[in-house]
């Protein structure tokens, strides 16, 4: 009987591994749900350079990565954290100084991008994106494009259907594949072997999974394959295209990760505050980046707010938060 192999590791020695300087990285997660904070705070400490970051609609990873200065380039359809930040704060300012390229697609176009990376095309056709200014302006020059053999030649293309009259139109939009050199995710559980089970919405990520080179996952519980063994079909991941497997419990906070915790409104508030300053802001990253050897000490230092954003089992969800 062939054994699986077992992945688990640290996450210095994930990070080290995987996410050198200029990666092409992708952050799974939505907004302020189940983004892999624990990777992205260890990515910040090892103040890795030149990120190109790809993601669907990510918000509190990709804000801290691009304040921490580790980012150069990113493609995305939207940033941000809802109320807490309909734009990300930092990712807004890098973006007006200029500090970073940057590139949209719709959120749906983000999509197709990584389902082509997963399928092995080198594009998706859609509608999505016709009549807008998407299709127009381009983050990235021609030039930077023909220096990076890993960036498309074309943002996109228009073109008419080879297969005749269609619908109302003829024309689509030919979206270009991703392929990161690593997705960084946050899920429950895992088991040794890689195989992963999303709770709730899975959003963008197992698209993300099967598009990328390397896959490091965290979790909130490591699990024996026979717990994943009953009801398989939950099981979005296969453990085949994973790499490493991370138990890091709390690793989305401050974010939510559905049926163990909520988002901490308390500490998106302050971050909110912290990041529209400069001061500020440096004093965060020192306190809640830097000074911290790992996730377990960030989480210690914020236990007194860990009761109020506990799931209740029936919901999924924290009852009675201030939101």
């Amino acid at each position: 009987m062939r054994i699986a192999p077992d992945k688990v590791m640290g996450l210095e020695e994930a990070v080290s591994r995987f996410v050198p300087d200029g990666a092409h990285l992708a952050l799974g997660g939505f907004t302020c749900n189940r983004n892999p904070m624990a990777a992205v705070y260890e990515i910040i400490r090892r103040r890795r350079k030149n990120l190109h970051i790809y993601a669907h609609s990510n918000g509190q990873g990709v804000d801290e990565l691009v304040g921490a200065g580790c980012v150069a380039r990113i493609e995305i359809a939207y940033a941000g954290t809802g109320r807490f930040a309909p734009t990300c704060i930092r990712f807004r300012k890098a973006i007006e100084e200029g500090r970073i390229a940057f590139e949209d697609y719709s959120n749906y176009q983000m999509t197709l991008r990584f389902l082509a990376g997963a399928m092995g095309v080198p594009f998706l056709p859609t509608r999505s994106g016709l009549g807008t200014d998407i299709l127009a302006r381009w983050g990235f020059s021609e030039e930077v494009r023909a220096a990076d053999p890993r960036l498309p030649k074309k943002k996109l293309v228009v073109c008419e259907n080879p297969f005749g009259d269609w619908a109302e139109t003829d024309r689509v939009v030919l979206v270009p594949a991703i392929r990161p050199d690593v997705t960084l995710l946050h899920v429950q559980k895992a088991a040794p072997d890689g195989t992963c089970r999303i709770a709730g919405l899975a959003f963008a990520d197992m698209e993300q999974a099967r598009a990328a080179h390397h896959v490091v996952v965290t979790c909130e519980e490591l699990v024996g394959p026979e717990a994943l063994r009953d009801e398989p079909e939950r099981n979005q991941i296969p453990g085949v295209v994973v790499d490493a497997v991370v138990p890091v419990p709390y690793g989305a906070y401050p974010t939510a990760c559905y049926r163990y915790y909520d988002y901490d409104p308390v500490f998106l508030n302050d971050y909110r505050t912290a990041a529209t300053d400069e001061r500020r802001w440096a004093e965060y990253l020192e306190r809640w980046v830097y000074a911290m050897p790992d996730h377990a000490a960030r989480i210690a230092a914020v236990k007194e707010r860990l009761s109020a954003i506990q799931a209740d089992p029936r919901t999924g969800y924290a009852t009675g938060l201030k939101r």
